[in-house]
């Protein structure tokens, strides 16, 4: 009787570390900061929502402008009568945001497994810098606001910054086999909420100076750090003459690396002899076609799971600093500063459930538990009192309870996903899997920011919290028929266990 994987593999740690060299490490902290850069830029926007919603109402001026006459010329800055309709336009300008966002990654993905990883990455953070400092400093410094302007740059921002997440998780799953890929992509997913910490950071220390520098001073880091990944980035170990895989992994955990976490398949593998890159170096491998990806087992289950979810995770990284400002009548950068716990919860989150389901070597039951937290969490958070350490003690654990499989998903899965047994002829698939997860998430997470302004204008936060609450529920329900099969493996494992003593 073939005995699963599972029982015969060696602990995934003495295979990690075998193969981790000092471009493993660059590699590693390139990808991790190049992503937090546009994550930073990107959070910029939802931590001055407060100024630039005065600047856009006819009941503030901001003080760093210069007064010129007639006034009805130069202060065209009013684009709304009221504040209610500016915190709807910005609304809108997420959900755009994110629908560009979306659709560029459909298309990012599938270029990034065409095209050179690193050229791709570089170029979107340099354009998209361009495109952030023209819509946040440049408009501002000329006093010139437009709605379909600053619509028109957000679109464009969008489809720029969606060549970031398949590009770096493409070369993570280039550099690192299955080997421990929950922990390290785990610990690695924190990337986007080290972002949103640097953003709320850098934007609440020249926010006083006005919203125009927090804009000036992220895009300025982005361009620079797309510069050093242009130069510095190594895309995979070919280029500087390092095997795919070393003589340990390949004989421990080769066949783990081609098999997804949540296969239903109980194979010995041990005579395939293939890795997780295409191993024979003759044949030119092609990249996989946009509806095969689609096919592939588990694809559209947890693209579908991840629109629920990032739904929710990105309306707190959108509306969260507006929320503790508007419902509590905190300052604007007090609310920044606070709003870095939810990220600080995501980012122990990531890398404690990462862990576990590699101890478990299987994925969707450790995010159906953490999901299943995550309702009380939510629950607990919209009756949070009028206090800031509560209230960030509160946070921190809606955030490790919602932003830990949110990365997950994004990460390690979608390596999981896009390393498969199916695409072992293909080496190209990373990118364009990874797209496709993150895509359908960005297209449940643009929904979700209008219907977030929505819900809070017509009904208050309390419903919007209920809403959270039923997106939560559905993305259990999408990863239900995974958790069950998963569940059944351990089981079987367990049971051959007992029988081989």
């Amino acid at each position: 009787m073939a005995m699963p994987g599972s029982l015969r593999r060696q602990p995934g740690n003495r295979a990690l570390t075998s193969i981790c060299t000092h471009h493993h490490i660059a590699v590693f902290l390139l990808t991790f900061f190049s992503y937090s850069l546009l994550h930073a830029s990107r959070k910029t926007f939802s931590n001055v929502k407060v100024s630039i919603s005065s600047q856009w109402t006819p009941t503030f001026l901001n003080s760093t402008a210069v007064e010129l006459q007639p006034y009805e010329l130069w202060n065209s800055s009013h684009l709304f009568s009221t504040a209610e309709e500016a915190t709807l336009f910005l609304g809108t300008l997420d959900t755009i945001f994110l629908f560009s966002y979306a659709v560029g990654l459909f298309v990012s993905g599938i270029v990034g497994d065409r095209l050179n990883l690193r050229w791709v990455l570089s170029f979107g953070m340099c354009s998209s810098a361009l495109v952030v400092f023209l819509f946040g400093t440049v408009t501002e410094w000329l006093h010139f606001y437009n709605k379909w302007f600053y619509c028109c740059l957000w679109v464009l921002n969008g489809l720029l910054q969606s060549t970031g997440w398949p590009c770096v998780v493409a070369v993570m799953g280039n550099w690192f086999g299955k080997a421990g890929r929950g922990f390290v992509f785990g610990l690695w997913s924190a990337c986007a909420s080290v972002g949103n910490i640097l953003g709320a950071f850098l934007a609440s220390c020249v926010l006083k100076y006005g919203y125009e520098y927090a804009f000036l001073v992220t895009t300025s880091v982005q361009f620079a750090g797309g510069g050093v990944v242009f130069f510095g980035l190594i895309t995979s170990p070919k280029e500087v003459g390092l095997p795919e895989l070393d003589a340990e992994e390949k004989s421990v955990a080769e066949e783990d690396a081609n098999r997804p976490l949540m296969s239903s398949e109980d194979v010995d593998d041990y005579d395939r002899n293939y890795s997780i890159q295409a191993s024979d170096s003759s044949i030119q491998p092609k990249a996989i076609g946009f509806f095969q990806a689609c096919c592939l087992p588990g694809v559209i289950l947890y693209s579908l799971a991840y629109a629920c979810l990032k739904l929710v995770n990105y309306s707190f990284f959108f509306w969260l600093p507006f929320y503790l400002s508007n419902n509590f009548g905190w300052k604007e950068a007090e609310a920044d500063q606070l709003s870095i716990w939810y990220d600080v919860g995501g980012i122990i989150g990531g890398t404690i459930q990462g862990l576990i389901s590699d101890m478990l070597q299987k994925r969707a039951p450790v995010l159906a538990v953490s999901l299943l937290l995550a309702v009380g969490a939510l629950f607990g958070y919209s009756r949070s009192p009028d206090s800031k350490p509560i209230n960030a003690v509160i946070m921190a654990v809606t955030g490790f309870f919602i932003g830990g499989p949110s990365n997950m998903i994004s990460s390690a899965i979608s390596a999981d996903l896009g390393r498969q047994e199916l695409v072992r002829g293909s080496s190209e698939a990373l990118a364009t899997v990874t797209g496709i997860v993150d895509g359908t998430g960005s297209i449940g997470a643009a929904v979700g920011q209008y219907l977030v302004s929505l819900i809070q204008d017509n009904l208050g936060w309390m419903w919007v919290f209920y809403f959270f609450i039923l997106m939560i529920s559905s993305t259990i329900l999408f990863i239900s028929p995974l958790v069950v099969r998963e569940i059944r493996l351990l089981l079987q494992e367990r049971h051959l266990r007992i029988l081989t003593g």
